[in-house]
C-alpha cells in the first residue's frame, strides 16, 4: 500500500472579486491534483477544508468531493449556492491505494 498526501490553495476570490465571493446561483471550482508517482490502480481519496473563509451575512453552503480519480491524479471539486458568498478555500488531502512495487515508491 502507498501513501500521499498535500494541500492546496483551490481559490481566493475575495481580493479579484470573483464569482465565488460576487455570485449567486450554482458555482463550482475544479483543480487537477496530480500525485508525485503514480499508484497501480485508482486509490481511496479523503478531501478536507483546511480553510473556508465564508461570508458571515449568508447561510454556508458547502461541497466539496474528489471526482475523476486516477492511478495518477483527481479533480478536487468545491461547489457551493444560493447566496452563499466564499472568500477563499484551501483543502487538504490523502490517497491510500496500491502500488506496483515498493521500489517504484520513495519511502520516508
Amino acid at each position: 500500500m502507498g501513501l500521499a498526501q498535500g494541500s492546496v490553495d483551490l481559490f481566493s476570490d475575495f481580493e479579484q472579486g470573483g464569482e465565488m465571493w460576487t455570485g449567486e446561483g450554482p458555482r463550482a471550482r475544479s483543480q487537477w491534483i496530480g500525485f508525485d508517482q503514480a499508484f497501480a490502480a485508482p486509490p481511496m481519496v479523503h478531501v478536507s477544508l483546511t480553510l473556508w473563509d465564508m461570508d458571515s451575512a449568508h447561510n454556508v453552503r458547502a461541497d466539496l468531493a474528489a471526482e475523476n480519480v486516477s492511478e495518477t491524479g483527481f479533480d478536487a471539486v468545491f461547489r457551493t449556492w444560493k447566496d452563499t458568498k466564499v472568500a477563499r478555500v484551501r483543502i487538504s488531502w490523502i490517497a491510500i491505494g496500491e502500488i506496483s512495487d515498493d521500489d517504484d515508491w520513495d519511502v520516508i
